[in-house]
């Protein structure tokens, strides 16, 4: 079972993710535990504030050390876990990290709010930064939605079909896309199922099926194509 300890300012938008589809069936069965903590809980503030202005006179608001270290040192009391916390600044989120952190028994994420987080607590206790891409979200819980959902559908006994995940793009070993999928009917809207599918014949689907892959590959994200 994977443990996964989310800090978030924002723990309600988490609510229907948590409940529906895969991840809620995994949270069901016990292959997967995720735990909400708001950060705002630990603020000294009577207001329960958690951010501030930037020194150096820069604009947006900046959250503030204290509230999210002392949540920190909270959750790191029911065991050591890795800190990954969101931020535009970060390695792009890829299928190999979610590999790598689904391996793992525990885990903490950190979503960011406001401008960014502090830098003395990303120096003191972050142990990875990831970003969803080139681009710049409100708030970090999407990017934690995204990451939970992949390493979710990583841990044994959550799919189905386990080997749906080894054909996915990006697939473990694979650094290209995936292959185009029909399904019934056969001819729907004047098209066809591609006629190789419908054969029974296996090395003639795979040989297929990997050429689609190339191809698709080729054409929309040549950049993972060695020269």
């Amino acid at each position: 079972m994977l443990q996964i300890d989310v800090l978030s300012l924002f723990p309600e938008t988490f609510a229907g993710f948590l409940d529906a589809s895969i991840v809620g069936r995994a949270i069901h069965k016990g292959e997967l535990e995720v735990e909400i903590t708001n950060f705002r809980d630990f603020s000294q503030d009577k207001h329960r504030k958690v951010d501030d202005y930037a020194y150096g006179g820069f604009a947006g608001m900046v959250l503030q050390p204290q509230p999210v270290w002392d949540a920190l040192i909270d959750v790191l009391a029911g065991g050591f876990a890795p800190v990954i916390y969101f931020t535009p600044q970060g390695r792009p989120l890829s299928q190999s990290i979610l590999e790598h952190y689904a391996g793992l028994e525990r885990i903490i994420l950190l979503c960011g709010h406001y401008k960014e987080l502090d830098q003395r607590v990303r120096d003191l206790a972050v142990a990875d930064e990831i970003s969803l891409g080139d681009l710049v979200l409100s708030e970090g819980e999407n990017v934690a939605m995204a990451f939970i959902d992949g390493v979710d559908r990583l841990q044994e006994g959550v799919l189905s079909d386990p080997a749906s995940a080894d054909s996915d793009s990006f697939a473990r070993g694979k650094s290209g896309l995936g292959f185009p999928c029909y399904t019934r009917p056969q001819s729907w809207m004047g098209q066809d199922v591609p006629e190789v599918l419908t054969t029974g014949d296996h090395a003639r689907i795979t040989s297929w099926a990997e050429e689609q892959a190339r191809r698709l590959t080729r054409v929309r994200r040549p950049d993972l194509i060695d020269d």
